[in-house]
């Protein structure tokens, strides 16, 4: 996601950053209080970012930015949600990650609120204003106290992607499991999916045996690096105890996906399929947590990239990305068959995104990232085949994303009538994993079959 440039308070303060008519603000110089000279630029600023700041309150005059549409106080010392901001007219993007926020009152945000951040806070409970949020697409509020979520929250039929791992729900309501429109689930971390399985039989290893190298990428949930993994144990089969590897480290902290521990149960748990990313052992030497995994061979790379703050929830493609038709057919039959397995081991993958799937130049792919993963073993039947339906949904949203990009490209326009069909057939597909009945879907096994009927 693109950074905003970093202001200064002086050049605010000087009344520079006005006659330049600035669009976007972001300020972070340990602010203990709002300066006043941000309400000069109510015709013009678009995005105000005072996050890492000292930040306890907003004055009764913030509700003057008019144009104001993003809102950014993550890491600050907010206690509550200042009600001030509902009264903004165009305010819909509002993030107050990070903050002791314990107290969340009745009509606090803006009814067209479109996405809301409120991850690691101490809140309890949501109002019940939450249900009038009528546009309300992502809603994250992982790492906090609460106990169930209000029922008027059923009306928020836009709502897409829905973090509430690390929390305290006893049980997951049927209604939110049916909402037309949901394909990103995470709620891992709660007494409703508490295991008690410690999978003391996958291999263990110890932090010094590896060596490590190159950092290879960083998420939310840590670090991955190539290391060298001189082991202690050799299986039978092995004559050389070093093995070139990726590591991925844990940090302790919860993420915005929940705890890093759920994370390294949910992977261990899911098993070996062609698609996944193997895991070879796990590291837990007290507060240390690893997993070590199979290193992607060179030649794989990100299929799509992350959203952005316009498409909100739907992966966005690099310009030069290509893909043909067979290809999305190769991608996806892969991706039905190795959700399909997961969902067989009762785990749930809560992030289906082309920015979470490796490609090589033949299209095969390796899935993974299980920061959003979920254990459905304590679920009902009949909510386990909810989660797989909404996940089904997540996957006709990456493969209608996949269909966009094509048609945009150069491949589409000397497209065959062979080639128009399949485009058609799959289209049709499309439409039945976004069915907004979430018991109409097909199952991830159905998928496998028809797409690779097509090949």
């Amino acid at each position: 996601m693109k950074e905003l440039p970093l202001h200064t308070l002086a050049q605010l303060q000087s009344g520079e950053l006005k006659q330049q008519h600035i669009k976007r603000l972001q300020i972070a110089e340990q602010l203990t209080t709002f300066p006043l000279e941000i309400l000069t630029l109510s015709d013009s600023l678009e995005v105000l970012d005072l996050s890492n700041n000292r930040l306890s309150s907003l004055p009764d005059e913030f509700a003057s930015l008019a144009e104001l549409k993003i809102l950014f106080l993550s890491f600050n010392c907010f206690t509550e949600i200042p009600s001030v901001i509902a009264q903004c007219p165009k305010l819909e993007m509002i993030g107050f990650k990070a903050n002791q926020i314990e107290s969340v009152p009745e009509n606090c945000f803006p009814v067209d609120t479109r996405w809301l951040i409120l991850t690691d806070n101490q809140i309890t409970h949501l109002p019940e204003s939450m249900g009038q949020l009528h546009r309300l697409k992502k809603c994250a509020l992982a790492g906090n106290v609460i106990t169930q979520l209000p029922d008027s929250m059923q009306n928020c039929h836009e709502l897409e992607l829905l973090r509430i791992s690390a929390n305290k729900l006893a049980s997951v309501p049927d209604w939110l499991l049916s909402l037309p429109k949901l394909a990103w689930l995470a709620f891992s971390g709660n007494p409703v999916t508490q295991s008690s399985e410690t999978h003391a039989d996958f291999l263990q290893a110890s932090i010094s045996e590896f060596v490590l190298g190159d950092q290879l990428g960083q998420g939310a949930s840590g670090v991955i690096y190539q290391a060298q993994w001189n082991k202690a144990q050799l299986d039978s089969a092995q004559t050389s105890s070093h093995q070139t590897v990726a590591l991925k480290m844990f940090k302790g902290a919860v993420t915005s996906d929940g705890y890093p521990k759920d994370e390294l149960h949910c992977c261990l748990s899911a098993g070996e399929h062609p698609n996944l990313i193997k895991v070879l052992a796990q590291i837990a030497e007290g507060d240390d947590l690893g997993l070590v995994m199979e290193i992607i061979p060179s030649g794989y790379y990100n299929l799509g990239l992350p959203p952005s703050l316009i498409t909100c929830t739907r992966d966005t493609f690099a310009d030069e990305m290509s893909i043909s038709l067979d290809s999305i057919i190769k991608v996806m039959a892969s991706m039905a068959g190795a959700l399909a397995h997961l969902h067989q081991q009762k785990v749930s993958h809560g992030d289906i995104y082309a920015h979470n799937t490796m490609i090589d130049d033949s299209a095969n792919i390796l899935f993974g990232d299980f920061g959003a993963a979920t254990d459905l073993n304590k679920l009902s039947v009949s909510q386990v085949n909810q989660m797989q339906a909404i996940e089904v949904r997540a996957f006709g949203n990456m493969l209608e994303d996949l269909l966009g990009h094509y048609s945009q490209s150069s491949l589409h326009e000397s497209s065959d009538l062979a080639d128009k069909t399949l485009f058609t057939s799959l289209l049709l597909l499309t439409e039945q994993c976004l069915n907004n009945s979430v018991s109409q879907r097909p199952s991830f096994n159905e998928l496998a079959q028809q797409i690779s009927s097509l090949r």
